[in-house]
């Protein structure tokens, strides 16, 4: 589907009616904090989610054998739980033009884990090591939770209006979806591999805790081998289902964090200023300001407003920040990173190699070229005033 294609009676709707469309404030609230509007029901749901999400877990609970934290508030704990992490995590991938991505699921999988039980240790094993055969090796950052409720709420079709696989408006810039692994549309994780929060939080429940769950029931096997006798006594699956949903009402029902405010009327001008800018030079092309979400059984996301700033799809970022693959994903290919809450962050990009907002900027390629070009040609004023812009996401 093609990014200039347009769909007259949602169009109508937003200009003559707006459809019961909620301002994008409705949706934001302090950091850590479930949305303003969700009801008693879904705010218990929400502090028994968020207990389970902050939970310790032991081996004697289902901990590994293989796992990298003991928790899931131990990735997402900055500036609160939900938040960003900076533990990073290794992945892995073998990536082959003629027969694509290999996940190299022979010998362990793509996703590293650093930390073993001791039972397992005892028996010889000792942390995942890269294997020989990948040949794309690189450290993600966890990103943070907030608001992507609203992003799973969002319908297929405002998503893919916005890709242009073969660029047939000649402006560069070739978005595509990602895909889950039934073919679905992906919107969650670096490369899109996600169609759905569930799938994303079960994804992250196995290979970061090494927790089975009823669909998952078997353990992953360390570089590829067997477990030995004993090393796992815990009976699969480890989570249930009931835990899962908690999870999934925590994580979809985390509010967004509002816009940072400016105290001085010259830094305000100066970030609206900023803010049209990154508008005309390119940035919001991919970048997407705000998205709306589709019918939904809760009211805290039915027709819901959001600032967003990703269009959720693929896009070819150039050689330099090329390495892993998926699936549905080349190496140079990543999802959009959505902007909102930017100021909370101190390291950027995927891998957190930026240390700042301006050093990311420079470091686009691909696709992003030449908006990264135009951001360059801009006076040293103009410039701060897209910087300024940022830091208040």
């Amino acid at each position: 589907m093609l990014r200039n294609s347009t769909r007259l009676p949602i169009l109508l709707c937003s200009v003559l009616t707006g459809c019961g469309i909620a301002d994008e404030t409705e949706v934001e609230a302090t950091a850590g904090t479930p949305f303003p509007g969700v009801t008693t029901y879904e705010s218990e749901q929400f502090v028994l989610g968020q207990a389970l999400f902050n939970r310790t877990f032991t081996p004697e609970e289902g901990l590994g054998p293989l796992f990298n934290q003991v928790s899931c508030s131990s990735c997402h704990d900055l500036p609160t739980s939900g938040g960003h992490g900076a533990e990073p995590v290794t992945k892995v991938s073998d990536f082959d033009e003629r027969t694509g991505c290999n996940l190299l699921k022979e010998d362990g999988g793509d996703l590293l884990q650093a930390s073993v039980v001791p039972a397992l240790r005892t028996a010889g094993i000792l942390p995942e090591r890269i294997p020989v055969s990948a040949t794309a090796v690189t450290e993600l950052r966890a990103p943070a939770l907030y608001g992507i409720g609203l992003v799973e709420a969002i319908e297929d079709e405002d998503i893919l209006i916005k890709a242009d696989p073969d660029d047939q408006d000649g402006d560069g810039i070739s978005g595509r979806p990602g895909l889950g692994p039934d073919g679905s549309l992906g919107r969650f994780g670096s490369k899109a591999q996600h169609a759905t929060l569930s799938e994303f939080i079960e994804n992250a429940i196995r290979g970061e805790m090494g927790l089975t769950t009823p669909a998952h029931p078997v353990e992953e096997m360390p570089n590829g081998l067997p477990l030995p006798e004993g090393s796992d006594p815990v009976p699969d699956p480890e989570i249930e289902t009931s835990d899962l949903t908690l999870l999934s009402a925590y994580i979809g029902f985390l509010a967004q964090p509002p816009r940072r405010t400016l105290d001085s009327p010259e830094d305000q001008a100066a970030s609206e200023e900023g803010r049209q800018i990154f508008a005309n030079i390119g940035c919001a092309t991919c970048h997407t300001p705000t998205l709306v979400t589709g019918n939904h059984q809760s009211a805290a996301l039915n027709r819901k407003r959001f600032r967003n700033y990703s269009d959720l799809l693929l896009h070819d970022m150039g050689p330099e920040l090329a390495s892993i693959c998926a699936p549905g994903a080349s190496p140079s290919e990543w999802r959009t990173t959505r902007l909102v809450g930017l100021y909370l962050r101190s390291e950027f990009l995927h891998d957190g190699r930026a240390r700042s907002v301006r050093d990311a900027i420079l470091m686009h390629g691909g696709e992003a070229e030449s908006a990264r070009y135009r951001f360059q040609d801009l006076n040293p004023e103009l410039q701060q005033s897209v910087l300024l812009f940022l830091r208040t996401l």
